[in-house]
């Protein structure tokens, strides 16, 4: 009987898991019962630094292991690779994707998949989607929608639903042209913040952000 009750027990957790860990490297272990979300840093990370200053733009210090902590929730495991300097965004691209569809293989739903990314990220973000349109898998772009998506990759496209977070004061701003020609779209949301603080509003934790991204990703 204490083994037929043991067994049980085991099925109970297993089956309401509760995720909330952060991965810096891909999970040795997936529980499809779980969702997972794929984080995307900035350019100015790539490195060795998780703390690097801007002193290009003034945009202060870009904190990474704070954003990590913040975007990490009970609900969701947090996936956040900490780049190579000059990483190839492609590249990356590829294997972000190859990384959620192993996940997929492992039985987890896509709609349990998110990829988040910030302006360098947000692009590498953009690219896996393209390259996972036969799945259609969340979608979250953080400023992503500047320069390099439109003039570095005119046929980039997104699939599935999407989420837009842009800063009014930033020249990477609205993702609706970005919309308008990806028909694989399901859903499409856009916040603007206005902080003042241009692209450095993404650098730092702030609730005005983090919490939409927290909030769509669990609704999904």
């Amino acid at each position: 009987m204490a083994k037929i009750l043991g067994a049980l027990v085991a099925i109970i957790i297993s089956n309401n898991a509760v995720a909330g860990k952060i991965y810096e490297k891909f999970p040795k272990e997936v529980n499809a019962n779980e969702k997972y979300v794929f984080y995307s840093h900035g350019y100015i990370v790539e490195g060795d630094n998780s703390k690097p200053v801007d002193k290009r733009f003034g945009w202060g210090m870009y904190d990474f292991p704070s954003i990590k902590e913040a975007l990490s929730d009970e609900e969701y495991n947090l996936v956040a690779f900490h780049r190579a300097k000059n990483t190839e965004p492609f590249e990356h691209a590829e294997k972000l994707s190859q990384q959620v569809r192993k996940l997929v293989k492992h039985g987890v739903p896509v709609e349990n998949i998110t990829l988040v990314g910030f302006s360098r990220g947000a692009f590498i973000t953009g690219v896996a989607s393209y390259k996972l349109s036969d799945l259609g898998v969340n979608t979250v772009l953080l400023a992503g929608c500047g320069r390099m998506v439109f003039k570095s990759s005119k046929d980039l496209q997104v699939f599935g639903h999407m989420l837009s977070i842009y800063e009014k004061t930033d020249k990477a701003n609205t993702c609706k042209a970005l919309k308008e020609k990806s028909p694989g779209v399901k859903s499409f949301s856009e916040i603007e913040i206005n902080t003042g603080l241009s692209h450095g509003a993404f650098y730092r934790p702030l609730d005005v952000w983090v919490e939409p991204v927290k909030e769509w990703v669990k609704s999904r």
